[in-house]
């Protein structure tokens, strides 16, 4: 029953005053956090007396529960055990319901999720990755350098040759010649010769760790520093002053150790080390056509197919896997009974890819045009053949558009012409007597006596195409000889028209000589540094061939390494240049022999003096130096040497009026330093005009610059 004093009972009044006090106990709580309150944050009662709380801390305000036990409130009044809390707070212990109809995402917890973050160096050095393995799988230079140049991010450009040069180490001698090779063409056009020596010093930093993986990791990196120096993409300082960077017994010391003494200081060091890896650049034919005769005898003793694809393809030449099929259709005549496993070959690997639709046909055709020859010792050859190509074509492994066509040899010269064929023998002996005895004056009186010059870009062709089955050696002197040919004999017309010839006949000649695209690219460049060829001559070859066709590649490519830094010196070196000197140590010999001869040397010394040097499309600087001597020591006794010179034959028309040239263009420069430099120079070009030393051209001086014969005004 209630009581009389209302609805609330006895324990309900006590409930509403314990409420009561807790409001209070609020109300305080809120004005001790008041500024005004803020005295009570220093201990003391506003009345100034210590608080109540021990320790003279702030005060505190307690309560009781029903259980008489006291405790403190918590802050923001949130009640403890058995209380309902601050306003609006919920249960912490509460889980979110995602099936709840109210679910909110809003209401989930952030959660950091830690992110990885790109590094632009790995993904570089992924890219590079992918690139140097297409490229030992292709060997396009080209394709390589156009690819690491489209990476742009210069700064990363040493560890394309650090990585390039890691890869190769433990993998084939090919692919450690492809790796020179393309560290060559990457030089100043892609990579800075800053960056190619940071390259290989990061390569020296990690000698020790290579050393675990690749056992002779120091003998092949110090190969590879050696090759750098002999291609003159890194500076022969480089080994001292690397060296001092570190420990003597540390595997970079020893590496440098190596290639210094072991490589670059051994005779014929140049010669040694280019050839060193072989690679595909100085494998002859003949080694790989025996190569390919050897693995498809092998298979025939051991039948194993799958075996001989992998040898086709270890090769690494699958420009002239034409030669493969060529030589296992011989084999399939000679031998009846090796027949079947021949076509089994073929199809095999025609359905791999391995060998090319291309390669296949033009295999095909090499031997229908040898099918003439063969049949005079396999007389049934021809019947074989005939029934052979039906079931190529049948079961889809040669092209059913394959159709014999005789190749042009790029003269479509009249083969009747007994005259012509007459010619091409006799010059044939006349080159290969040359590249015996190296005699230039007998070759031109020969080539005189025959007295054909309408047959001059013929002898070109021959030269160029003999010299490219050779060594460097003869590659060399093929050069040297069109310089002084196109002195002495041969027309700016002849010359250009023996390489257009060349160029028509070039992927003919890739059948025989494996790099024919890139030693062409080499003479024709090589011509235009030696001022047989004029820059504008190359556009005219190029304007004659075919568009996109392999000849104006090799144009393209050879514009290209004429317009590349130091561009020079490199090519003149490109097989060895005569004695293998770079231009400035050709300069200074050159000086020195002068000096020697200005203070009383003879004249018939001097002039041996020059022939020694080997370099006749240089001696246009020896005409330049003698000159400046001449002008510079009041001495006129530099004349009477360049007049038994060019009595000799010593020095040419050409290199004397180039020489002469170069001396006017830098008549300004020279007047600072000589004050009467240009009377002396007018001096002597009236000299020189009565000896009949220049270019018989009209006008004031017949100018010969690297781009054409000009008249100055």
């Amino acid at each position: 029953m209630a009581s009389s004093d209302g609805f609330l009972t006895e324990e309900q009044r006590k409930r509403m005053e314990i409420a009561s006090q807790n409001a209070e106990v609020m109300s305080s709580l809120s004005l001790s956090s008041s500024p005004k309150s803020s005295s009570l944050h220093h201990g003391k009662a506003p009345g100034g007396g210590q608080s109540a709380a021990a320790g003279g801390g702030a005060a505190r305000h307690v309560r009781r529960t029903h259980s008489g036990k006291a405790f403190r409130v918590k802050k923001d009044g949130g009640g403890g055990k058995g209380t309902w809390g601050k306003l609006l707070d919920t249960d912490g212990d509460s889980v979110i319901d995602r099936n709840d109809p109210n679910y909110d995402s809003g209401e989930e917890p952030y959660e950091l999720i830690a992110a990885a973050v790109a590094d632009p160096l790995d993904e570089y050095k992924k890219a590079v990755v992918s690139i140097i393995e297409e490229y030992f799988s292709t060997g396009d230079v080209d394709v390589a350098v156009s690819d690491l140049r489209e990476l742009g991010s210069s700064e990363f450009h040493p560890y394309i040759v650090k990585r390039l040069v890691s890869m190769s180490m433990d993998r084939h001698n090919k692919e450690k010649e492809m790796s020179s090779v393309l560290l060559s063409a990457l030089y100043a056009d892609v990579i800075k010769a800053a960056q190619i020596s940071q390259g290989f010093f990061l390569l020296l930093e990690a000698a020790d760790d290579l050393v675990l993986d690749i056992l002779d990791a120091v003998d092949v990196l110090a190969l590879f520093i050696a090759r750098a120096v002999v291609d003159d993409i890194i500076p022969p300082a480089f080994i001292p002053r690397v060296r001092k960077m570190f420990p003597e017994a540390s595997k970079g010391f020893e590496v440098l150790q190596t290639a210094e003494k072991s490589y670059l200081s051994a005779p014929h060091h140049a010669e040694l080390v280019e050839r060193r890896w072989g690679g595909s650049t100085h494998l002859t034919v003949d080694e790989v056509k025996k190569t390919i005769s050897d693995l498809l005898r092998e298979y025939i003793e051991s039948g194993d197919t799958s075996e001989a694809c992998t040898c086709i393809r270890q090769l690494g030449f699958s420009f002239f896997h034409h030669e493969v099929v060529k030589r296992a259709l011989v084999i399939a005549m000679e031998a009846r009974t090796a027949k079947p496993l021949i076509l089994k070959l073929l199809k095999e690997a025609a359905d791999e890819g391995l060998i090319s639709s291309s390669q296949m046909i033009k295999g095909f055709a090499r031997f229908a045009d040898s099918l003439d020859d063969l049949a005079l010792d396999i007389p049934s050859a021809k019947d074989i053949f005939q029934s052979i190509v039906p079931q190529a074509v049948s079961e889809g492994w040669l092209d059913a558009s394959y159709v014999k066509s005789p190749v042009e040899n790029g003269l479509k010269p009249d083969k009747g012409d007994d005259k012509l064929r007459r010619y091409k023998e006799e010059v044939v002996t006349i080159i290969h007597e040359y590249f015996l005895s190296d005699d230039i004056p007998e070759l031109i009186q020969n080539l005189e006596d025959l007295g054909m010059p309408e047959y001059n870009p013929i002898f070109l062709k021959k030269l160029v195409t003999l010299a490219m089955d050779r060594k460097n050696r003869e590659k060399e002197m093929a050069s040297v000889l069109l310089s002084v040919l196109h002195i002495e004999m041969f027309s700016t017309e002849d010359i250009v028209n023996g390489f257009i010839m060349l160029l028509e006949s070039a992927e003919d000649t890739a059948l025989d000589i494996l790099d024919a695209s890139n030693e062409l690219a080499f003479f024709l460049a090589r011509a235009v540094i030696d001022d047989v060829l004029a820059p504008l001559n190359l556009v005219e070859i190029a304007n004659k061939l075919t568009p996109n066709g392999s000849g104006s590649e090799t144009v393209l490519m050879a514009r290209s390494l004429v317009a590349a830094r130091h561009a020079g010196e490199r090519i003149l070196r490109c097989w060895g240049g005569g004695t293998g000197w770079a231009v400035e140590d050709a300069k200074d010999k050159i000086q020195k022999l002068l000096e020697e001869y200005e203070s009383g040397g003879v004249v018939g010394e001097a002039c041996q003096c020059i022939r020694d040097l080997s370099m006749p499309f240089f001696n246009h600087e020896v005409v330049k130096k003698a000159l400046v001597m001449a002008m510079e020591k009041k001495n006129d006794r530099m004349l009477d040497l360049l007049q038994e010179c060019f009595g000799e034959g010593l020095i040419t028309t050409n290199q004397m009026t180039k020489g002469f040239n170069r001396i006017e263009d830098g008549l300004d420069d020279l007047a600072l330093d000589i004050p009467n430099a240009k009377d002396k120079f007018e001096f002597y070009l009236e000299h020189a005009r009565k000896r009949a030393w220049l270019l018989p051209l009209t006008g004031s001086f017949a100018r010969v610059s690297g781009e054409d014969l000009t008249v100055a005004a």
